[in-house]
């Protein structure tokens, strides 16, 4: 299969890079000036969980190919559209004219409505998932994080489509387990709100690298994500659909705090997560939990530790 990965951000270079070792031709699109910038290698420093617990570390320079242009008789099969949610229409937008015969897989937070996000590209072109994985560029350029062995699937009240199957199987072929999410559109945002929730506590500490050794702050993060559960259901999320997905924020904290705190000191992957999302001045966590209390605000639903946290989120990122 021939593969574009929009944009050369951590989750498209590391299932680029997953996805070019299971034998997939893969090119990235870049803006026109990037290219040149990023080089033609990328340094990885990765702990790959997809056949071990533990995970395998993988540490090389991978060779990438750019392009920076797109004209609509390309040739790809799928492009992989992972980018911030506040930059989806944009990117929506420039892809609508440029989709070709591709599948586009968009694969990552999303807060409105999920067929209204993709704005003119052609839904029977559409695939919806969701990375398991995460991770950040440091400041010497090296890629780290961590790649879990499943990745998120679902769909919006229809059986997958023969496009949709695909997708699935480039992933499956690449070694990864498949998550099936029947409300795929429940999920998605109860995974953004849990992001609100981490991030909030995350930025008042300066970034997420600093809330995991935090267990007092890890217990406001489980809180701060208890609170954003009625403003789901203000939003039409039927939480009996997800049950297991929020016990561990309906759970009391003097439990699943510690708990969380010793997981991130001893596995290592979610540790390697979390670690790497040292950048001060990330600006996606500050629009995820700004979007968050916004919607709160609009729809009148009290969110008092969000709230509190709003000075360290509502400053514009520089630089």
């Amino acid at each position: 299969m021939k593969i574009l990965m929009f944009g050369r951000g951590v989750i498209a270079t590391m299932y680029g890079w997953a996805l070019e070792r299971a034998g997939h031709d893969v090119e990235f699109y870049v803006r026109p000036g990037r290219a040149a910038t990023y080089g033609d290698a990328v340094d990885l420093d990765l702990l790959d969980t997809r056949r071990r617990v533990w995970g395998q570390r993988v540490v090389e320079k991978w060779p990438v190919r750019y392009r920076e242009a797109l004209e609509p008789d390309h040739d790809f099969d799928l492009i992989v559209l992972s980018v911030p949610h506040h930059r989806l229409a944009e990117a929506t937008a420039f892809l609508s004219p440029r989709v070709g015969q591709a599948t586009v897989l968009v694969f990552g937070n999303i807060w409105t409505e999920p067929l209204a996000a993709i704005g003119a590209v052609p839904v029977d072109q559409i695939a919806w998932g969701f990375p398991q994985a995460g991770g950040g560029f440091g400041v010497d350029g090296v890629l780290r994080g961590a790649l879990l062995p499943s990745v998120v699937f679902g769909t919006f009240g229809q059986p997958p489509t023969e496009r949709e199957r695909t997708v699935r199987q480039a992933f499956r072929e690449a070694g990864f387990r498949l998550q099936e999410q029947p409300d795929f559109h429940g999920w998605l945002w109860i995974h953004f709100v849990f992001d609100a929730g981490l991030h909030s506590q995350g930025l008042r500490l300066g970034s997420l690298a600093k809330l995991a050794g935090a267990t007092g702050d890890l217990r406001e993060a489980l809180l701060a994500i208890r609170e954003l559960l009625p403003l789901l259901e203000a939003r039409g999320v039927d939480l009996r659909r997800h049950r297991g997905g929020v016990l561990p924020f309906r759970a009391p904290t003097w439990l699943t705090a510690p708990a969380l705190a010793w997981l991130l000191a001893h596995f290592a992957p979610a540790r390697v997560n979390f670690e790497a999302h040292s950048d001060l001045e990330a600006e996606e966590p500050r629009e995820i939990c700004r979007d968050t209390l916004a919607e709160a605000r609009r729809l009148r639903v009290a969110v008092p530790r969000l709230e509190a946290a709003e000075p360290s989120f509502a400053r514009e990122v520089t630089g």
